[in-house]
């Protein structure tokens, strides 16, 4: 154990480790620094430098936003700035969005990081080995420790640098029971340690591209794609208002895949995740199959012949008739993975279609699997979802299609089109890394939104811009801050008036600068057998509006009621 492990423990341990030292009980031994192997990846210019004013902060807090575009090897500056960390025996904290990124990062990490003690912590690590793990990195013996969002809060007694990769992913934010911004967390947490952070994006969040600007952050910037004859892909955005579409695909699509199977390409047809997944309707009645205990519609999954609800996990069998009519013609409407798999396999039967989604990953070595395959070119056409958009390197894809990419910029949440755009440029992104030209092809019906404008000129600053300065006109975040007030009941009136009845107590104690909005239904008001609402708390100083949750959460307490339940959620990702 080290001699910062030790502390955490007793906080007189260095007094007692040299009492038990004089008496000879214990002995105490320099612990050797690890072996690191020189790395076969030469950094450019642009990765050394950001990789050297990294190392210039050594031993200090100071966040870092590390911007470059898809495909610049933003894993490499932080491979050599952790490599510095680790050969000074220093803990490394790697944060990324999701688990189905880890088995490539820690391919590269045995190769970079081969005898570095390393720890990885996320949900789907046999408990047993997670709790080890975590032993590990709490007692520093595991230096680097790569992990989910969860993983922010592991003890670390020695820490000299955190990373946060793809830091505008929406997963690092926990939306439930403790509600926190992983992100956020890894900022402050360098700020206790006195460490630097990193946070990396190709696409960053506009709060991290703000802060940047305004001089919160360090920004550090890769222009250039890491790979030499690598070029960003050529961005094309088709009109499908008026195209008779085959399941979801223009004749263009289908012809661009076509051509790039016979030519030997690897291609990926990705689904905007919004308003895509098909649903069971009756043509006679327009019945649709609602779940019975959320407000959402149940999603149709043919090969397992049921309805399932994607919220709440309720799911029940095919019906064979509509229960209002009894119309036995019921329907498949929208195109979910399987449909479009299905499509594909008709149109190019000797193709190698596979689909990605949350039902063909389910199992531990899933993706481990999957990237196999992909190196051993046994896979033509991938068929997914957001979980293929971000992170991923495959070499030789070098086509994408994007099927209903105008899904999301229906929804009432005032970041549908910074989401859209950083999903649209990330899937781009997997197109092109290495000598093939890549080629990416969206269909929209809103060709004339400067959401694919941004994307087809691949200009990150321009659309940020843009959007901040529209957010500024309405005092919304990044220049203003939100908290949610949440409840849920039997009845939406019962935890409408529960908060209003709150809202009234508040109004005359709350800073001047707090405006309250609501009580309202949330979008969904059904969830799991409750029904919900919110209030809004928004004001121009974070100051403020925690003084006012404050004062929130000590009325909610003293109102309690047995069958409502609330929540605060401060920065709140959801409308």
């Amino acid at each position: 154990m080290t001699m910062a492990a030790l502390k955490q423990v007793n906080a007189q341990a260095a007094k007692l480790i040299e009492d038990w030292a004089g008496q000879g009980w214990i002995e105490t031994t320099e612990a050797a620094k690890p072996v690191l192997r020189s790395s076969e990846f030469q950094l450019n210019a642009d990765q050394q430098q950001a990789s050297d004013e990294i190392q210039t902060a050594f031993g200090s807090f100071q966040p870092f936003l590390l911007y470059g575009i898809t495909g610049s090897g933003k894993t490499e500056v932080y491979f050599d700035a952790m490599a510095k960390v680790l050969a000074q025996g220093r803990q490394v904290l790697f944060l990324l969005p999701e688990i189905n990124l880890t088995p490539q990062l820690l391919k590269r990490v045995e190769n970079r990081f081969a005898d570095v003690p390393t720890a990885v912590l996320h949900s789907q690590m046999a408990a047993g080995k997670r709790t080890q793990d975590y032993l590990r990195a709490m007692l520093g013996q595991a230096k680097l420790v790569i992990g989910t969002r969860l993983a922010v809060f592991t003890p670390l007694p020695d820490v000299g640098l955190i990373v946060v990769d793809e830091e505008h992913d929406g997963s690092f934010k926990q939306d439930n029971e403790l509600r926190y911004h992983a992100r956020d967390l890894a900022v402050w947490r360098a700020k206790q340690s006195g460490c630097p952070v990193v946070l990396g994006s190709a696409t960053p969040s506009l709060e991290s591209w703000h802060k940047a600007q305004s001089g919160a952050y360090r920004l550090l910037q890769l222009t250039e794609r890491a790979h030499a004859a690598a070029q960003l892909p050529q961005v094309d955005i088709l009109n499908v208002g008026r195209l008779k579409l085959d399941n979801g695909f223009s004749p263009q699509a289908l012809q661009l895949l076509k051509q790039n199977f016979e030519a030997g390409g690897m291609s990926l047809v990705y689904l905007n995740r919004r308003g895509f997944a098909p649903a069971l309707f009756c043509g006679d009645c327009g019945h649709t199959f609602g779940c019975p205990n959320c407000s959402a519609k149940m999603v149709l999954h043919q090969r397992a012949r049921q309805l399932r609800c994607h919220h709440c996990d309720h799911r029940e069998p095919i019906p064979f008739k509509c229960p209002d009519c009894g119309n036995q013609d019921l329907t498949a409407v929208g195109h979910g993975t399987q449909r479009v798999e299905e499509t594909l396999r008709a149109f190019l039967p000797k193709a190698a279609v596979v689909r990605v989604d949350r039902d063909s990953t389910a199992h531990k070595n899933d993706w481990a699997d999957l990237y196999r395959r992909i190196a051993d070119n046994e896979i033509d056409i991938l068929v997914g979802t957001q979980m293929l958009a971000k992170g991923h390197d495959f070499a030789r894809l070098n086509l994408v299609i994007v099927l209903n990419a105008d899904g999301s910029l229906y929804s009432a949440d005032f970041r549908a089109p910074e989401r859209l755009f950083a999903e649209l440029m990330q899937v781009s992104g997997r197109a092109g890394r290495a000598d093939k030209p890549g080629k990416v092809l969206i269909q929209t019906q809103l060709p004339e939104h400067l959401v694919f404008a941004a994307v087809k000129a691949q200009d990150y600053a321009v659309f940020a811009e843009n959007e901040l300065n529209e957010r500024q006109m309405f005092a919304m975040p990044p220049f203003g801050f939100q908290t949610a007030v949440r409840a849920d009941a039997p009845r939406v009136a019962d935890a409408m008036e529960f908060l209003n009845a709150a809202k009234e107590t508040l109004a005359p104690l709350l800073p001047e600068s707090v405006s309250q909005f609501g009580a309202a239904p949330m979008l969904m008001v059904r969830l799991a057998e409750r029904e919900r609402a919110q209030i809004f708390l928004e004001s121009p100083s974070r100051q403020d509006l925690h003084r006012a949750v404050s004062l929130w959460v000590q009325v909610l307490q003293q109102n309690r009621d047995g069958k409502i339940r609330w929540s605060v959620d401060v920065d709140t990702q959801e409308s």
